[in-house]
């Protein structure tokens, strides 16, 4: 499964600054109980934006074909897009693992991954894997074509809103686990929703105004909401909840529906689901994959069937009755 340059080694990226430093400081004990477990790393340090994708693309052309992603979503993000950028190997012949330092470590909830170190890393060891399907975001950034690939969910309106004020008041230090949902309160009060057309596999769903929108292959974001609670990570499509727009007593009476998969129940949301989404609105409204600030609509969303081989926990396989996969990568 390896070439010469990787061997059995893991290549280890690292993301120093998740978690609001975490990844720097809690390192040193994630490296013991990785060489306690026997689990031989390459470990490197991100020192930019993006820099992930750029190790992920040079580590795969090393012939390293196991990544440990430590860090949060966001460099999660960055290394699966590294995987599609290079062009060395099928992504599928990587095998991806994360050891989650960040704020809202999402991903992870969907697969059954571990918080605690000891724990993630024994199931790096155990090696059960699972192949993900993988979004493909096109959007509009600075008057040109851009596209994404997405691990997770994509928020769109809103949810983009909530997003830039998250990232603001991280980049200031500030960070505890409800940070999102103070975010999300602020902004609730001066977001005006907006007028949105949604195409699910060529038929008009949508054509009204819209207050947010979640598409996505996992089923949590912002910190442990399930936005997108019946999504199947391997089902070949993606899952949609369009959010019409709501007096802000109307939610705060079903908060808890927003945490314990029960969405659905609050009317002013609307379940889809489909293989290609397209979404234009007016005015232009932002979009963020991953929990990254992307570019503005009209967007387009596609997936890629079984794309990424990622360790999930034993129990994620048991409970969603999927054969057990032991990779013997250590």
């Amino acid at each position: 499964m390896s070439l010469p340059g990787g061997g059995r080694r893991w290549f280890v990226i690292v993301n120093p600054v998740a978690g609001g430093g975490r990844g720097l400081d809690h390192f040193p004990l994630i490296s013991k109980l990785l060489r306690d477990a026997g689990i031989q790393t390459e470990p490197v340090f991100t020192e930019h934006k993006f820099h992930a994708t750029e190790l992920t693309v040079s580590a795969v052309k090393q012939g390293f074909r196991r990544i440990i992603a430590v860090g949060g979503d966001g460099t999660l993000h960055e290394v699966v897009n590294g995987l599609f950028i290079q062009q060395t190997v099928d992504p599928r012949e990587v095998l991806l693992a994360v050891v989650a330092v960040g704020a809202g470590n999402d991903w992870i909830r969907t697969f059954g991954v571990p918080n605690r170190y000891q724990d993630a890393i024994r199931a790096i060891k155990e090696g059960h894997s699972f192949l993900q399907d993988v979004g493909v975001v096109s959007y509009e950034e600075a008057h040109y074509r851009q596209h994404r690939y997405m691990a997770n969910v994509a928020g769109m309106g809103f949810d983009a809103m909530v997003v830039k004020k998250y990232a603001h008041l991280k980049k200031k230090g500030h960070s505890n686990k409800w940070l999102y949902t103070w975010c999300m309160i602020r902004s609730f009060f001066s977001y005006k929703s907006t007028g949105v057309k949604v195409w699910i596999d060529d038929r008009l769903v949508y054509n009204n105004l819209l207050m947010s929108i979640a598409i996505g292959v996992c089923k949590y974001n912002g910190g442990g909401m399930q936005q997108l609670p019946e999504a199947v990570a391997d089902d070949g499509l993606l899952d949609v909840s369009l959010i019409r727009p709501v007096h802000f007593w109307h939610i705060l009476f079903r908060f808890r529906y927003l945490f314990n998969g029960g969405i659905y129940r609050i009317r002013h949301i609307l379940q889809e689901r489909g293989s290609r989404i397209r979404i234009e609105s007016s005015p232009e409204i932002s979009v963020e994959v991953d929990g990254e600030l992307l570019g503005e609509s009209p967007l387009e969303f596609s997936v890629l069937h079984r794309a990424v081989r990622i360790v999930v926990s034993e129990e994620f396989l048991k409970r969603e009755s999927y054969p057990l996969c032991s990779c013997n990568i250590v």
